[in-house]
């Protein structure tokens, strides 16, 4: 890789982990992140670069010109965190109740700022620009990676890169799938209405559990029995609100339920087939269904030959740090929005802790190997400057 580059990153990884633990002891959920989006944007009050706040509400754009004409590419970090209870016990847990960065969110935002303050001082030794998207609200649909796209974050742009770090991964790694590579995500929810009665005379009611219930087993058909068994779909049904008097039969029910699908075709098939069964419940129990589903972030698609391209750069350039192959994975990601407009590559960056205590994302316990800061940088800035040579 660019020694220059490699160099300097190692000098400041200090630096990276020491904003990693600011932010991760001061997190903000997406409808806040007003403290975050400060930070970030007076993080480059002194640097060599342009900055744009407020694209796509809290999303701070900034270019790094070179000066010279060339290629342009993009390189984004997310920053919000999620409503959790921290139970790490870290030094540097959060100290906002029931917030926490629980995804690496944080991890992301240090590395970039550190990256992209060295490829503002490097910017002699490359061609075209560099344009570094901080993104808000990538946990909250619609996403915010959407509102900086109409905010137009991505105009001039040919490329889109983005890293992961993540705990279930070895530390020291890279890893990438070229394809979908991260599922796309629906919510939906179901209000089922029968009509009320007495426990003792079900015959003058309509049981709107009865119901719900039947379509809560049903649409488990939906993947067992209406995907091809080489796709990738899942259904899940979080919430099924029927709590009430024992004796007493229930005139609604509302569900509310997650969908998973590894390409978009899937997804649409879930979907049709969902509202298929709604519309036969009606048939069948007589009940009136009112059904709202949100398709919320499209699967994720890492473009073949950018990937290609990409991977070549990075066995050949990053130096002790093995670059392999992984397979999909389950949860959604809103960098997908970026990957329907530009070719684009989302990777990942091996975090598990070095004690063994391995928690998934989301979890109250979630914690990662800080090394995968200066991973993530290294492998991103040789990307750029490679590119951009």
């Amino acid at each position: 890789m660019n020694h220059t580059l490699e160099k300097q990153l190692e000098l400041r990884e200090e630096k990276m982990i020491e904003i990693r633990r600011y932010l991760h002891e001061n997190p903000e959920l997406s409808f806040q992140e007003e403290k975050t989006a400060q930070y970030i944007a007076d993080f480059y009050q002194d640097k060599d670069v342009k900055v744009e706040t407020n694209v796509g509400e809290r999303g701070i754009k900034v270019t790094i010109d070179s000066g010279k004409p060339g290629k342009t590419i993009a390189i984004r970090a997310d920053f919000d965190a999620l409503p959790i209870e921290e139970q790490t016990g870290l030094p540097f847990a959060s100290k906002n109740p029931g917030v926490m960065h629980a995804c690496g969110h944080d991890a992301h935002t240090a590395y970039m700022l550190v990256l992209a303050e060295t490829l503002a001082e490097m910017k002699e030794s490359f061609t075209g620009k560099v344009i570094v998207i901080h993104q808000p609200a990538e946990e909250v649909p619609p996403g915010g990676a959407k509102g900086m796209i109409e905010d137009g974050v991505l105009e001039g742009v040919d490329h889109v890169m983005g890293v992961h770090v993540m705990s279930t991964m070895a530390t020291g790694k890279i890893y990438y799938r070229p394809g979908f590579v991260q599922t796309g995500r629906a919510f939906f929810k179901l209000k089922v209405n029968g009509k009320g009665g007495h426990g003792s005379s079900p015959h003058m009611a309509n049981d709107a559990i009865v119901a719900a219930s039947d379509f809560v087993m049903a649409v488990q058909t939906v993947v067992a029995r209406r995907l091809n068994p080489f796709e990738t779909g899942v259904v899940t049904i979080g919430s099924f609100d029927g709590k009430g008097q024992f004796n007493v039969i229930k005139d609604s029910v509302t569900l509310e339920g997650d969908v998973r699908g590894l390409t978009d075709e899937t997804k649409a098939t879930i979907e049709k087939e969902i509202k298929r069964l709604t519309h036969g419940l009606e048939e069948m129990y007589g009940v009136t269904c009112e059904l709202e589903y949100n398709d919320d972030y499209p699967a994720l698609y890492n473009n073949p030959a950018f990937t290609e391209y990409a991977v070549d750069i990075l066995k050949n350039n990053l130096e002790d740090i093995p670059v392999e192959i992984c397979e999909a994975q389950p949860p959604s990601e809103d960098f997908a929005y970026y990957a329907k407009e530009k070719p684009s590559l989302f990777i990942y960056a091996g975090a598990a802790p070095e004690d063994g205590e391995i928690y998934p994302h989301h979890h109250p316990k979630f914690t990662i190997s800080e090394k995968s800061l200066l991973i993530s940088a290294k492998a991103v800035g040789t990307l750029v400057l490679e590119y951009l040579s």
